[in-house]
């Protein structure tokens, strides 16, 4: 009988440029990439940004998140690799750690070097933004202040709009509450569908302290909170738009946590806290 271990292992095709471009791509996280470019697109419109200004804003945020989902996936690419999630193309071997690295941290100086004609303002809170994610996906992630990043980044987020206006300043407080409970709950519900596989790979950030019921409740509360905080924050009379998004954010929210009190939490209710924090966003947007 032959020795396996003497074979050769298969060969693997190489990727022309643009295999390797494509699976770079996929790497970034597309998804979140795009949501968060079109996040402060129309925020950059609601704060009445230049439109020159605006472009090169949302070019920016796009470089910077790019630079974030490739650094996740090239950082946890072993972790990946080591649970089996060979759908992601560093850890399947489509594209090497090393080059998703080294392209993750051009596009953070392309993301900073965007942000310089936008002003010092928007420099330093994109700075620390994107050290915040970094640090986030260098090790926080598997600390009890995992969420931190997510409060911090999101919470800055409503100000790169306001910082790129021809007169630049921070972000009421009130969208700054807004955008922090939003990142919460992007955190205590995404990591949830993969409680399991970070667990057999050493991960325990906050969400796997509280486990995935516990989450999913306080990322419901932190929604509602984010509501009301849009809600009452602006002042003035409250607009039938304003009203109704908020009606719906809470309700669903709501449906959320009353679901997984009821039933183990599963994709459903993943899927239902992704719905309402989708319309705080957009109530933030319309505020």
């Amino acid at each position: 009988m032959t020795d396996a271990a003497a074979e050769p292992p298969l060969a693997r095709t190489p990727l022309g440029r643009a295999g390797v471009v494509g699976a770079l791509w996929a790497s970034t996280h597309p998804g979140p990439t795009l949501v968060v470019t079109a996040l402060s697109l129309a925020l950059g419109i609601a704060a009445g940004v230049d439109p020159g200004r605006l472009l090169v804003l949302v070019a920016a945020v796009f470089a910077g998140q790019v630079s974030v989902g490739l650094s996740n996936d090239a950082i946890d690419a072993a972790r990946d690799a080591a649970v089996g999630r060979t759908d992601k193309p560093i850890a399947g071997g489509a594209v090497t750690a090393g080059r998703a690295l080294a392209v993750g941290v051009g596009a953070v100086v392309v993301a900073l070097a965007l942000s310089i004609p936008l002003g010092p303002g928007l420099v330093a809170a994109h700075s620390v933004a994107l050290a915040s994610a970094w640090a986030y996906n260098a090790g926080l992630k598997s600390t009890a202040f995992s969420i931190v990043p997510f409060l911090l980044s999101f919470g800055l987020f409503p100000s790169f709009a306001t910082l790129s206006t021809s007169a630049p300043a921070l972000a009421a407080v009130w969208a700054s509450v807004a955008g922090a409970a939003l990142g919460a709950a992007v955190h205590l519900t995404n990591v949830v569908r993969d409680l399991d596989d970070d667990r057999r790979t050493g991960v325990r950030g906050l969400p796997h302290r509280l486990g995935a019921r516990a989450s999913v409740l306080l990322a419901a509360a932190g929604i509602v909170v984010g509501a009301l905080a849009v809600l009452l924050g602006p002042g003035g009379q409250l607009g039938a738009v304003r009203v109704a998004f908020f009606v719906a954010a809470v309700a669903v929210a709501v449906a959320t946590a009353v679901l997984v009190l009821v039933r183990p939490p599963g994709r459903a209710v993943f899927r239902l806290t992704m719905v309402a924090a989708l319309l705080l966003a957009v109530q933030l947007v319309v505020s």
